[in-house]
């Protein structure tokens, strides 16, 4: 548990009252609280049928993701990536969370409704690199191409 502590404390530190967001996470029946991006992160928000094919590619090339999240239904996958990031993206059906916006973020740990962890934060600050996001987004849309030509 000491992983889901520290990560708790991680994602807890870029709230306005982290204390307050501690104690939200504990008695929302949710388990969710609202967390400002641009702070510590960034977040870009792909397509379910984009966001798990990526997944699936950074899993199989690195050996620490960044934190992963994922709507009820995996519907929009989100990328924790550095701060900045959201500000610079140029990417067609890509959402940003960057500064001056706020996310739904569950409780490190915990099985909640709606919004949860593919990859959970681990405590250490690891990020997505975003030109590895990249390369492994046109990796995981090209590989519906490359099935359809017979070609893998």
């Amino acid at each position: 548990m000491t992983g889901a502590k520290t990560a708790v404390e991680w994602l807890a530190s870029v709230a306005p009252d982290p204390e307050a967001c501690r104690w939200e996470w504990e008695r929302n029946p949710l388990g969710v609280a609202l967390l400002p991006a641009g702070k510590a992160w960034d977040v870009l928000i792909l397509p379910g049928y984009l966001g798990c094919p990526t997944l699936d590619v950074l899993t199989r090339i690195l050996d620490q993701l960044g934190p992963v999240l994922a709507d009820f239904g995996d519907n929009r996958v989100g990328f924790l990536v550095p701060p900045g990031t959201a500000a610079r993206w140029l990417g067609t059906g890509v959402r940003t969370a960057g500064a001056g916006t706020w996310i739904v973020v569950p409780y490190p740990g915990r099985v909640t409704r709606g919004v949860r962890w593919l990859v959970p934060p681990d405590g250490s600050g690891t990020l997505t690199d975003p030109a590895l996001l990249e390369l492994a987004m046109h990796e995981a849309a090209a590989g519906p191409a490359r099935r359809r030509d017979g070609d893998g």
